[in-house]
């Protein structure tokens, strides 16, 4: 079997297997940080691996590419990827692999783009119901109050970026628990979830018939969410965290029978209470060295027979 198609078959494999192996893992939910950084390796390989497979394909049907490719490479090194034996479909899976990238590339502007156009109507709205006064100046990480009996805050990113605050939740939220939701928004601006919401929505969004991507996304919208919580709760402790969160979300609905969009906040809040263990400090390290090496398989299955010709 040549390299191009022993890649595709790793990335179909990693793409079958990895999700579950998280899923059905206890460590997840007790360490966010480390859950998101293994799912972005695990979407960063078989990405690769689709990557690799098409330079490579694209090497055995263009001898342009192949020249191009190895030029550097030392004698011997080209004759090991046994081009022969690729056969006919080598110019359809490259073609068809280049187009799949450049689809992603897309929907990834697009999502960016509309993420962008979201947030500059959002931005425009609370200037039109908070304008400045003359001569006032926007206060670069401040609180902007809103009017509103409903209870809501989010951070407004940007060139100055704040938290917005309704009036309905300075009623609710005391000051420890404002601090906390503060806390919360910021970590998601200090850790820039947003990029991997966009990424893992461009890819859901792409490819929806593919279960990684929209595993990818699904997770990532619920795991940012654990991370900040446990960024507030370090500084202001669990319990005003969930307190924080019960306040803001009551009078949503999402405490009551019927499952709601913010469905996650009653596991949220049950997280934040029963207070899970951490792991120690050697097994997190194991676990984020584990994850960085899945992305490096493809890349030594990639370089294998040139390897085996130098050795």
């Amino acid at each position: 079997m040549t390299v191009p198609a022993v890649l595709l078959l790793l990335g179909a494999l990693t793409a079958a297997v990895a999700p579950r192996l998280i899923a059905r893992a206890d460590w997840p939910d007790r360490e966010p940080v480390i859950a998101l950084w293994a799912w972005q390796c695990v979407v960063a390989a078989v990405l690769l691996c689709c990557a690799l497979s098409m330079t490579l394909s694209a090497a055995a049907a263009w001898q342009a590419v192949r020249g191009h490719l190895f030029a550097p490479a030392p004698t011997g090194v080209m004759e090991a990827y046994a081009w022969g034996a690729t056969g006919p479909w080598a110019p359809a899976t490259a073609v068809a692999l280049a187009c799949g990238g450049l689809w992603s590339g897309a929907m990834l502007v697009r999502e960016v783009s509309l993420s962008r156009a979201r947030h500059r109507s959002r931005a425009a709205e609370l200037r039109s119901r908070a304008p400045l006064l003359p001569g006032e100046v926007a206060d670069v990480g401040s609180f902007l109050v809103l009017e509103g009996e409903r209870p809501e805050a989010w951070w407004l990113a940007g060139a100055s970026p704040r938290l917005v605050v309704s009036t309905g939740a300075l009623r609710r939220l005391n000051g420890r628990q404002l601090d906390a939701v503060l806390a919360h928004e910021r970590g998601h601006a200090q850790a820039r979830h947003d990029r991997l919401l966009h990424c893992s929505t461009a890819l859901a969004t792409g490819f929806p018939r593919v279960p990684v991507f929209a595993a990818f996304r699904d997770e990532m919208h619920r795991l940012v969410e654990l991370s900040a919580d446990d960024m507030a709760s370090r500084r202001f402790g669990r319990l005003t965290t969930a307190l924080a969160l019960v306040e803001l979300n009551e009078e949503r609905g999402v405490f009551g029978p019927s499952p709601t969009t913010r469905a996650h906040v009653p596991q949220r809040v049950h997280r934040l209470l029963t207070a899970p263990d951490r792991l120690t400090a050697a097994r997190r390290l194991r676990l984020t060295a584990a994850a960085s090496l899945i992305p490096v398989v493809p890349v030594l299955v990639t370089l294998a027979p040139g390897l085996r010709a130098l050795g």
